[in-house]
């Protein structure tokens, strides 16, 4: 079967640290902050999860309708993360697999909601700039811990406070429900963050995380 998704060649999976820098720095370059699709009616969750005391891996991914919040079509994927475990550098563990998730689709979603970080990063190149680009297809991340400083946000639903880095605003905490802990919400690629934050408000209408997050955490923990 022909992929839906295509993955453009930009760069070779690194065996080192340095090479892997290198490439999030190029990478980084390629990120669009300014875009917003003209319809979202679908939205991918992707998420990863690790079997007990091994590298082996399940990546899954699980598209939504977004209206309803019903599954339109997922894939999972086993596999094994090739790249050490290292701070900053978490995409080129789980980015490989969930790139052939990706492909498995019958669907081409129109947002992937990454399980990460994106602009929040030390470079700002995260999880979902790292898959947002190689797809190109629009990004978003959603992180459950922070990548940076912030103030948190008032209670009630909706509210939030800017994440900085450096100085500079790279995502928000953003409060899915009143007096909840909040997620951490960063552009990818092909988004802003006032409809990132819209998005993930819309996904989350009962409990802290998307339902995209939910749904693709439940996949690989069953797959």
């Amino acid at each position: 079967m022909t992929s839906v998704i295509e993955v453009r060649e930009l760069h070779d999976w690194p065996t080192t640290e340095s090479e892997a820098v290198s490439i999030q720095e190029r990478l980084r370059s390629l990120v669009r902050t300014d875009e917003q699709p003209a319809e979202v009616r679908t939205a991918a969750g992707l998420d990863v999860d690790y079997r007990e005391s091994s590298d082996e891996l399940v990546a899954a991914v699980t598209v939504l309708d977004v209206a309803t919040l019903s599954l339109v079509d997922s894939a999972a994927v086993r596999g094994r993360a090739e790249f050490p475990y290292v701070p900053g550098l978490f995409a080129f563990r789980e980015a490989p697999a969930l790139l052939k998730a990706l492909q498995e689709l019958r669907v081409v979603p129109d947002v992937l909601v990454c399980d990460g970080h994106g602009l929040a990063h030390p470079r700002r190149c995260g999880l979902a700039c790292h898959l947002g680009v190689l797809t190109d297809l629009p990004s978003i991340g959603v992180g459950k811990t922070a990548m940076g400083h912030y103030e948190p946000p008032a209670e009630p639903r909706g509210s939030w406070s800017p994440v900085t880095m450096d100085g500079e605003e790279v995502g928000r905490a953003l409060r899915t429900q009143t007096g909840v802990k909040p997620v951490f919400v960063s552009i990818g690629h092909r988004y802003t963050l006032d409809d990132a934050c819209d998005l993930v408000l819309d996904l989350a209408p009962k409990y802290r995380l998307p339902e995209t997050t939910r749904s693709a955490d439940h996949l690989s923990r069953r797959s």
